[in-house]
Protein backbone atom coordinates (compact mmCIF):
# COMPACT_ATOMS: atom_id res chain seq x y z
CA UNK A 1 0.00 0.00 0.00
CA UNK A 2 1.61 3.12 -0.45
CA UNK A 3 0.50 7.05 -0.89
CA UNK A 4 0.12 6.88 -4.50
CA UNK A 5 -1.88 4.06 -4.35
CA UNK A 6 -4.29 5.88 -2.15
CA UNK A 7 -4.68 9.24 -3.48
CA UNK A 8 -5.60 7.54 -6.64
CA UNK A 9 -8.78 5.36 -4.96
CA UNK A 10 -9.66 8.96 -3.09
CA UNK A 11 -9.72 10.44 -6.53
CA UNK A 12 -12.11 7.66 -7.75
CA UNK A 13 -14.43 8.06 -4.99
CA UNK A 14 -14.76 11.68 -4.04
CA UNK A 15 -18.85 11.40 -4.26
CA UNK A 16 -19.35 7.89 -3.16
CA UNK A 17 -21.09 9.68 0.22
CA UNK A 18 -22.41 12.44 -1.34
CA UNK A 19 -25.97 11.03 -0.68
CA UNK A 20 -25.08 11.77 3.31
CA UNK A 21 -24.71 15.32 2.01
CA UNK A 22 -28.65 15.16 0.90
CA UNK A 23 -30.19 14.64 4.28
CA UNK A 24 -31.32 17.65 5.62
CA UNK A 25 -30.61 16.08 9.36
CA UNK A 26 -31.13 20.12 10.86
CA UNK A 27 -31.16 18.78 14.31
CA UNK A 28 -32.24 22.47 15.97
CA UNK A 29 -36.05 21.99 13.74
CA UNK A 30 -35.88 17.85 13.99
CA UNK A 31 -35.63 17.29 10.42
CA UNK A 32 -34.43 14.11 8.90
CA UNK A 33 -32.66 12.72 12.39
CA UNK A 34 -33.87 9.31 11.83
CA UNK A 35 -33.83 9.27 8.32
CA UNK A 36 -30.01 10.09 8.43
CA UNK A 37 -29.24 7.62 11.09
CA UNK A 38 -31.10 5.32 9.22
CA UNK A 39 -28.38 5.66 6.43
CA UNK A 40 -25.55 5.50 8.10
CA UNK A 41 -26.40 2.27 9.66
CA UNK A 42 -26.92 1.37 6.20
CA UNK A 43 -23.80 2.59 5.15
CA UNK A 44 -21.52 1.08 8.16
CA UNK A 45 -23.12 -2.50 7.69
CA UNK A 46 -22.22 -2.20 3.80
CA UNK A 47 -18.74 -1.68 4.45
CA UNK A 48 -18.83 -5.21 6.64
CA UNK A 49 -18.91 -3.70 10.09
CA UNK A 50 -19.25 -5.85 12.99
CA UNK A 51 -22.02 -4.48 14.25
CA UNK A 52 -23.70 -1.29 13.63
CA UNK A 53 -26.99 0.13 15.50
CA UNK A 54 -28.71 2.53 16.90
CA UNK A 55 -28.65 4.20 20.78
CA UNK A 56 -31.84 5.37 22.09
CA UNK A 57 -31.21 4.49 25.42
CA UNK A 58 -30.44 8.16 26.94
CA UNK A 59 -32.83 10.09 25.15
CA UNK A 60 -31.92 12.97 22.39
CA UNK A 61 -31.50 12.14 18.94
CA UNK A 62 -30.01 8.64 18.36
CA UNK A 63 -26.10 7.88 18.56
CA UNK A 64 -25.05 5.96 15.97
CA UNK A 65 -22.40 3.00 17.01
CA UNK A 66 -20.30 1.09 14.48
CA UNK A 67 -17.37 -1.47 15.13
CA UNK A 68 -15.21 -2.98 12.84
CA UNK A 69 -12.07 -5.67 12.94
CA UNK A 70 -8.87 -5.11 12.21
CA UNK A 71 -5.55 -6.83 11.53
CA UNK A 72 -4.17 -5.29 15.41
CA UNK A 73 -4.95 -5.21 18.58
CA UNK A 74 -4.67 -1.37 18.68
CA UNK A 75 -8.62 0.42 18.61
CA UNK A 76 -9.10 4.23 17.31
CA UNK A 77 -12.16 5.41 18.10
CA UNK A 78 -14.04 8.37 15.72
CA UNK A 79 -16.44 11.11 16.81
CA UNK A 80 -18.25 12.45 14.56
CA UNK A 81 -21.97 13.93 14.58
CA UNK A 82 -24.79 14.02 11.60
CA UNK A 83 -26.74 16.76 12.51
CA UNK A 84 -26.65 19.93 10.63
CA UNK A 85 -27.09 24.21 11.39
CA UNK A 86 -30.58 25.44 9.33
CA UNK A 87 -28.96 26.68 5.72
CA UNK A 88 -30.60 30.52 6.51
CA UNK A 89 -30.61 32.87 4.68
CA UNK A 90 -31.03 30.64 1.80
CA UNK A 91 -31.13 33.60 -0.87
CA UNK A 92 -26.88 34.19 0.10
CA UNK A 93 -26.55 30.49 -1.21
CA UNK A 94 -25.36 30.18 -4.74
CA UNK A 95 -26.68 26.40 -4.91
CA UNK A 96 -29.02 24.30 -3.43
CA UNK A 97 -27.60 23.84 0.42
CA UNK A 98 -28.70 20.05 0.64
CA UNK A 99 -27.13 19.48 -3.27
CA UNK A 100 -23.54 18.86 -3.42
CA UNK A 101 -22.10 21.01 -5.62
CA UNK A 102 -18.74 21.31 -7.47
CA UNK A 103 -17.62 24.74 -8.82
CA UNK A 104 -13.79 25.68 -9.43
CA UNK A 105 -12.45 23.06 -7.45
CA UNK A 106 -14.67 23.23 -3.82
CA UNK A 107 -18.01 21.08 -2.97
CA UNK A 108 -20.60 23.40 -1.68
CA UNK A 109 -22.99 22.14 0.66
CA UNK A 110 -24.42 22.41 4.20
CA UNK A 111 -22.68 20.30 6.59
CA UNK A 112 -19.75 19.35 4.29
CA UNK A 113 -17.34 20.95 6.76
CA UNK A 114 -18.88 20.82 10.24
CA UNK A 115 -19.21 17.98 9.76
CA UNK A 116 -20.57 15.74 7.26
CA UNK A 117 -17.40 16.07 5.06
CA UNK A 118 -15.00 14.64 7.47
CA UNK A 119 -17.29 11.39 8.30
CA UNK A 120 -17.10 10.76 4.27
CA UNK A 121 -13.82 11.42 4.45
CA UNK A 122 -13.24 8.46 7.06
CA UNK A 123 -16.48 6.24 5.14
CA UNK A 124 -13.87 6.31 2.16
CA UNK A 125 -10.68 5.71 4.10
CA UNK A 126 -12.35 2.15 5.98
CA UNK A 127 -14.32 1.08 2.24
CA UNK A 128 -10.72 1.27 0.73
CA UNK A 129 -9.40 -0.82 3.28
CA UNK A 130 -11.84 -2.79 3.14
CA UNK A 131 -11.15 -4.19 -0.20
CA UNK A 132 -7.81 -3.88 -0.27
CA UNK A 133 -7.36 -6.80 2.56
CA UNK A 134 -8.72 -5.36 5.22
CA UNK A 135 -7.88 -2.62 8.28
CA UNK A 136 -4.89 -2.06 9.64
CA UNK A 137 -6.64 -1.43 13.11
CA UNK A 138 -9.66 -1.66 15.08
CA UNK A 139 -12.11 1.70 14.13
CA UNK A 140 -15.16 2.29 16.64
CA UNK A 141 -17.78 5.19 15.26
CA UNK A 142 -19.64 6.81 17.80
CA UNK A 143 -22.18 9.47 15.14
CA UNK A 144 -24.46 11.45 16.92
CA UNK A 145 -27.21 13.66 16.08
CA UNK A 146 -27.36 16.58 18.54
CA UNK A 147 -24.35 18.58 18.47
CA UNK A 148 -25.44 21.55 17.03
CA UNK A 149 -27.98 22.23 19.27
CA UNK A 150 -25.26 21.38 22.79
CA UNK A 151 -24.89 17.42 22.68
CA UNK A 152 -27.39 17.53 25.93
CA UNK A 153 -27.44 13.69 26.51
CA UNK A 154 -23.46 13.01 25.55
CA UNK A 155 -22.41 12.64 28.93
CA UNK A 156 -25.21 10.09 29.64
CA UNK A 157 -24.16 7.78 26.43
CA UNK A 158 -20.54 7.77 27.02
CA UNK A 159 -20.93 6.82 30.79
CA UNK A 160 -23.94 3.96 29.44
CA UNK A 161 -21.74 2.62 26.63
CA UNK A 162 -18.30 2.88 28.04
CA UNK A 163 -17.30 -0.62 27.61
CA UNK A 164 -18.46 -0.51 24.14
CA UNK A 165 -16.79 2.76 23.36
CA UNK A 166 -13.46 1.15 25.24
CA UNK A 167 -10.67 2.45 22.47
CA UNK A 168 -6.88 3.59 22.76
CA UNK A 169 -7.24 7.36 21.09
CA UNK A 170 -9.80 8.73 19.78
CA UNK A 171 -10.08 11.18 16.61
CA UNK A 172 -12.31 13.74 16.82
CA UNK A 173 -13.84 15.44 14.52
CA UNK A 174 -13.47 18.29 12.48
CA UNK A 175 -9.91 19.87 11.66
CA UNK A 176 -7.71 20.94 8.34
CA UNK A 177 -5.58 23.71 7.32
CA UNK A 178 -5.16 27.00 8.93
CA UNK A 179 -5.36 30.65 7.29
CA UNK A 180 -1.56 29.83 6.49
CA UNK A 181 -2.74 26.62 4.49
CA UNK A 182 -0.97 24.88 7.70
CA UNK A 183 -2.28 21.33 8.21
CA UNK A 184 -3.42 21.03 11.65
CA UNK A 185 -3.32 18.69 13.96
CA UNK A 186 -5.29 19.91 17.44
CA UNK A 187 -4.71 18.64 20.86
CA UNK A 188 -8.04 19.96 22.73
CA UNK A 189 -10.88 22.26 23.17
CA UNK A 190 -12.04 25.05 24.93
CA UNK A 191 -14.91 24.19 27.21
CA UNK A 192 -17.89 26.70 26.80
CA UNK A 193 -20.95 27.93 28.82
CA UNK A 194 -23.66 29.70 27.02
CA UNK A 195 -26.48 31.35 29.00
CA UNK A 196 -29.36 34.63 28.11
CA UNK A 197 -29.87 37.46 30.09
CA UNK A 198 -32.72 39.78 30.30
CA UNK A 199 -34.49 42.55 32.10
CA UNK A 200 -37.86 44.14 32.40
CA UNK A 201 -38.47 47.63 33.08
CA UNK A 202 -42.10 47.90 32.94
CA UNK A 203 -45.45 46.70 31.95
CA UNK A 204 -45.56 48.09 28.29
CA UNK A 205 -43.40 50.02 26.11
CA UNK A 206 -43.71 53.98 26.78
CA UNK A 207 -43.37 57.07 25.11
CA UNK A 208 -39.67 58.26 24.61
CA UNK A 209 -41.11 61.71 25.78
CA UNK A 210 -40.82 60.31 29.02
CA UNK A 211 -37.44 59.01 29.36
CA UNK A 212 -36.48 62.10 31.30
CA UNK A 213 -37.89 60.10 34.19
CA UNK A 214 -38.37 56.75 32.92
CA UNK A 215 -35.97 53.51 32.82
CA UNK A 216 -35.15 52.21 29.53
CA UNK A 217 -34.97 47.98 29.18
CA UNK A 218 -32.19 48.26 26.72
CA UNK A 219 -29.63 51.02 28.07
CA UNK A 220 -30.24 48.89 31.26
CA UNK A 221 -29.43 45.33 29.41
CA UNK A 222 -25.89 47.17 28.03
CA UNK A 223 -25.10 48.89 31.20
CA UNK A 224 -24.68 45.60 32.62
CA UNK A 225 -22.91 43.85 30.00
CA UNK A 226 -20.47 46.20 29.41
CA UNK A 227 -19.99 45.90 33.75
CA UNK A 228 -18.73 42.41 32.78
CA UNK A 229 -16.02 42.55 29.85
CA UNK A 230 -13.38 45.91 29.22
CA UNK A 231 -13.23 47.43 25.41
CA UNK A 232 -10.10 45.73 25.27
CA UNK A 233 -11.76 41.81 25.92
CA UNK A 234 -10.83 41.14 29.31
CA UNK A 235 -13.66 40.10 31.80
CA UNK A 236 -14.44 41.86 34.56
CA UNK A 237 -16.22 39.08 36.69
CA UNK A 238 -13.90 38.53 40.05
CA UNK A 239 -12.64 34.83 39.78
CA UNK A 240 -12.94 34.43 36.26
CA UNK A 241 -9.45 33.34 35.18
CA UNK A 242 -8.39 31.92 38.75
CA UNK A 243 -8.69 28.36 37.24
CA UNK A 244 -7.40 28.43 34.27
CA UNK A 245 -4.37 25.67 34.06
CA UNK A 246 -0.51 26.97 33.81
CA UNK A 247 0.80 26.04 30.30
CA UNK A 248 3.36 23.57 31.00
CA UNK A 249 6.48 24.36 28.72
CA UNK A 250 5.96 21.85 25.70
CA UNK A 251 2.78 23.26 25.41
CA UNK A 252 4.39 27.07 25.56
CA UNK A 253 7.24 25.40 23.21
CA UNK A 254 3.98 24.79 20.46
CA UNK A 255 2.70 28.04 21.21
CA UNK A 256 5.62 29.91 19.90
CA UNK A 257 6.27 27.83 17.10
CA UNK A 258 2.24 28.76 15.59
CA UNK A 259 2.16 31.14 12.86
CA UNK A 260 -0.80 33.54 13.08
CA UNK A 261 -1.47 35.18 10.25
CA UNK A 262 -3.27 38.36 10.90
CA UNK A 263 -3.91 39.73 8.21
CA UNK A 264 -5.68 36.38 6.63
CA UNK A 265 -7.14 35.58 9.43
CA UNK A 266 -9.02 39.38 9.09
CA UNK A 267 -9.56 38.98 5.42
CA UNK A 268 -11.61 35.46 5.86
CA UNK A 269 -13.98 37.11 7.68
CA UNK A 270 -13.84 40.70 6.26
CA UNK A 271 -12.93 42.24 9.95
CA UNK A 272 -13.44 46.16 9.97
CA UNK A 273 -11.20 47.07 13.03
CA UNK A 274 -7.70 46.01 14.33
CA UNK A 275 -7.59 42.77 16.31
CA UNK A 276 -8.48 43.24 20.09
CA UNK A 277 -5.36 41.32 21.27
CA UNK A 278 -1.62 41.45 20.81
CA UNK A 279 -0.65 37.72 21.22
CA UNK A 280 -3.72 36.08 19.45
CA UNK A 281 -1.89 32.50 18.95
CA UNK A 282 -1.76 33.05 23.21
CA UNK A 283 -5.46 34.19 23.67
CA UNK A 284 -7.01 31.50 20.89
CA UNK A 285 -4.98 28.98 23.09
CA UNK A 286 -5.48 29.62 26.81
CA UNK A 287 -7.54 32.74 26.24
CA UNK A 288 -11.21 32.91 27.99
CA UNK A 289 -13.63 35.24 26.59
CA UNK A 290 -16.90 36.78 27.23
CA UNK A 291 -19.20 37.16 23.83
CA UNK A 292 -22.69 39.13 22.94
CA UNK A 293 -24.01 36.61 20.76
CA UNK A 294 -26.95 38.82 20.16
CA UNK A 295 -29.36 41.72 21.86
CA UNK A 296 -33.20 42.36 21.11
CA UNK A 297 -35.13 45.19 22.82
CA UNK A 298 -38.17 47.66 21.62
CA UNK A 299 -38.95 48.24 18.01
CA UNK A 300 -36.71 46.77 15.29
CA UNK A 301 -38.44 47.54 12.33
CA UNK A 302 -38.77 49.72 9.18
CA UNK A 303 -39.58 53.65 10.17
CA UNK A 304 -39.55 55.36 13.29
CA UNK A 305 -41.09 54.69 16.42
CA UNK A 306 -40.35 56.56 19.31
CA UNK A 307 -40.64 54.21 22.33
CA UNK A 308 -38.92 53.34 26.00
CA UNK A 309 -38.54 49.40 25.25
CA UNK A 310 -40.17 47.85 28.37
CA UNK A 311 -37.86 45.00 28.18
CA UNK A 312 -34.22 43.54 26.95
CA UNK A 313 -32.79 40.54 26.26
CA UNK A 314 -29.66 38.32 25.07
CA UNK A 315 -27.55 35.99 23.90
CA UNK A 316 -24.07 35.50 25.51
CA UNK A 317 -21.16 32.74 25.92
CA UNK A 318 -17.99 32.39 27.38
CA UNK A 319 -14.90 30.23 25.84
CA UNK A 320 -13.02 28.42 28.36
CA UNK A 321 -9.60 27.60 28.94
CA UNK A 322 -8.53 24.25 30.36
CA UNK A 323 -9.38 24.10 34.28
CA UNK A 324 -12.15 26.10 33.95
CA UNK A 325 -15.77 24.76 34.49
CA UNK A 326 -18.69 26.42 32.79
CA UNK A 327 -21.29 25.96 35.86
CA UNK A 328 -18.75 27.71 38.04
CA UNK A 329 -18.41 30.46 35.49
CA UNK A 330 -21.92 30.85 35.07
CA UNK A 331 -22.12 31.09 39.14
CA UNK A 332 -19.10 33.88 38.77
CA UNK A 333 -21.21 35.83 36.27
CA UNK A 334 -24.48 35.62 38.29
CA UNK A 335 -22.53 37.08 41.37
CA UNK A 336 -20.63 39.88 39.51
CA UNK A 337 -24.38 41.28 38.19
CA UNK A 338 -25.42 41.67 41.79
CA UNK A 339 -22.36 42.79 43.56
CA UNK A 340 -21.90 45.46 40.47
CA UNK A 341 -25.88 46.28 41.28
CA UNK A 342 -28.05 44.46 38.57
CA UNK A 343 -29.93 42.36 40.94
CA UNK A 344 -32.87 42.87 38.41
CA UNK A 345 -30.95 40.91 35.52
CA UNK A 346 -31.83 38.10 34.99
CA UNK A 347 -29.52 34.64 33.69
CA UNK A 348 -30.42 31.69 32.45
CA UNK A 349 -28.22 28.72 31.83
CA UNK A 350 -28.38 27.00 28.57
CA UNK A 351 -25.69 24.68 28.01
CA UNK A 352 -21.73 24.09 29.42
CA UNK A 353 -19.39 21.96 28.00
CA UNK A 354 -15.67 21.57 29.73
CA UNK A 355 -12.55 22.43 27.97
CA UNK A 356 -10.03 19.56 28.26
CA UNK A 357 -6.17 19.09 26.41
CA UNK A 358 -4.54 16.03 25.85
CA UNK A 359 -0.69 15.66 26.55
CA UNK A 360 1.00 16.73 24.15
CA UNK A 361 4.30 14.59 24.24
CA UNK A 362 1.71 11.37 23.88
CA UNK A 363 3.10 8.86 21.38
CA UNK A 364 0.10 9.60 19.52
CA UNK A 365 0.39 13.21 18.98
CA UNK A 366 4.10 12.23 17.56
CA UNK A 367 2.93 9.59 15.32
CA UNK A 368 0.27 11.77 13.60
CA UNK A 369 2.84 14.37 13.30
CA UNK A 370 4.89 12.45 11.65
CA UNK A 371 2.54 10.94 9.20
CA UNK A 372 1.15 14.50 8.81
CA UNK A 373 4.79 15.55 7.15
CA UNK A 374 5.01 12.60 4.86
CA UNK A 375 1.54 13.73 3.27
CA UNK A 376 1.68 17.73 4.13
CA UNK A 377 5.57 18.45 4.31
CA UNK A 378 6.49 20.73 6.73
CA UNK A 379 3.22 22.63 6.62
CA UNK A 380 1.95 20.86 9.74
CA UNK A 381 0.70 22.85 13.04
CA UNK A 382 0.57 20.70 16.02
CA UNK A 383 -1.95 23.16 17.98
CA UNK A 384 -2.63 22.94 21.70
CA UNK A 385 -6.28 23.17 21.56
CA UNK A 386 -8.50 24.98 19.27
CA UNK A 387 -10.50 27.92 20.41
CA UNK A 388 -13.80 26.26 19.95
CA UNK A 389 -15.53 23.72 21.94
CA UNK A 390 -17.46 20.34 21.66
CA UNK A 391 -18.79 17.61 24.35
CA UNK A 392 -14.94 15.69 24.13
CA UNK A 393 -14.60 16.01 27.61
CA UNK A 394 -16.58 13.23 28.43
CA UNK A 395 -14.90 10.93 26.12
CA UNK A 396 -11.52 12.39 27.65
CA UNK A 397 -12.89 11.66 31.39
CA UNK A 398 -14.51 8.72 30.88
CA UNK A 399 -12.21 6.83 28.43
CA UNK A 400 -8.93 8.05 29.12
CA UNK A 401 -7.93 8.37 25.33
CA UNK A 402 -5.53 10.52 23.73
CA UNK A 403 -7.92 13.15 21.50
CA UNK A 404 -6.90 14.87 18.29
CA UNK A 405 -8.53 16.44 15.74
CA UNK A 406 -7.43 16.52 12.22
CA UNK A 407 -9.87 17.06 9.02
CA UNK A 408 -10.71 17.90 5.42
CA UNK A 409 -11.37 21.79 5.59
CA UNK A 410 -9.27 25.14 5.94
CA UNK A 411 -9.75 28.42 7.55
CA UNK A 412 -12.50 30.05 4.41
CA UNK A 413 -14.29 26.82 4.29
CA UNK A 414 -17.41 29.02 6.31
CA UNK A 415 -19.02 26.62 7.96
CA UNK A 416 -22.50 27.47 9.42
CA UNK A 417 -22.57 30.26 7.18
CA UNK A 418 -24.06 29.99 3.75
CA UNK A 419 -22.01 28.20 1.27
CA UNK A 420 -20.52 26.20 3.46
CA UNK A 421 -17.62 24.38 1.60
CA UNK A 422 -14.85 22.55 1.25
CA UNK A 423 -11.65 22.19 -0.90
CA UNK A 424 -11.37 19.24 -3.29
CA UNK A 425 -7.95 19.01 -3.15
CA UNK A 426 -8.45 18.93 0.99
CA UNK A 427 -10.56 16.26 1.00
CA UNK A 428 -8.55 14.43 -1.40
CA UNK A 429 -5.62 15.05 0.70
CA UNK A 430 -7.05 14.72 4.12
CA UNK A 431 -8.17 11.23 3.32
CA UNK A 432 -5.27 10.06 2.08
CA UNK A 433 -3.63 11.01 5.64
CA UNK A 434 -6.46 9.12 7.74
CA UNK A 435 -5.59 5.99 5.29
CA UNK A 436 -1.75 6.57 5.60
CA UNK A 437 -2.66 7.04 10.07
CA UNK A 438 -4.71 3.76 10.18
CA UNK A 439 -1.45 1.91 8.36
CA UNK A 440 0.83 3.65 10.45
CA UNK A 441 -1.26 3.36 13.57
CA UNK A 442 -1.37 -0.61 12.89
CA UNK A 443 2.04 -1.14 11.51
CA UNK A 444 2.91 0.44 15.60
CA UNK A 445 0.21 -2.23 16.78
CA UNK A 446 2.36 -5.24 15.41
CA UNK A 447 5.79 -3.80 16.26
CA UNK A 448 4.02 -3.66 20.44
CA UNK A 449 2.91 -7.30 19.84
CA UNK A 450 6.34 -8.96 18.92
Amino acid sequence: MTEHTFYEYVKAHTTDFFDYIRFRSISAQNQEIPETADWLVQQFNALNAQQATKWNDQGGNPVVFAEFKGHSDKTILFYNHYDVQPPEPLAEWRSDPFEPTVNDGKIYARGICDDKGELMSRLTAIQYFQTHGGLPVNVKFFVEGGEEVGSPHIEDYVAAHREALSSDVCIWEGGGKDENDHFQITCGLKGIVDFDLSVTTADKDIHSSLAAYAPNAAWRLVQALASLRSPDGKVLVKGFYDDIEPLDDTTRAFISKMQFNAEKAANNVGLKRSLITDDPAYQLVNGATMTINGISSGYEGDGIKTIIPKAASAKADCRLAPGQDPEKVFDLISKQLVANGFTDVKLHYNIGEKPFRTNMNDPFVKLNERVAKSVYGNNVAVIPNTPGGGPAYPFYDVLHDPILMVGIHYAGSGPHAPNEHIRVTDYQQGTVFMMELLDAYGKEGEADAK
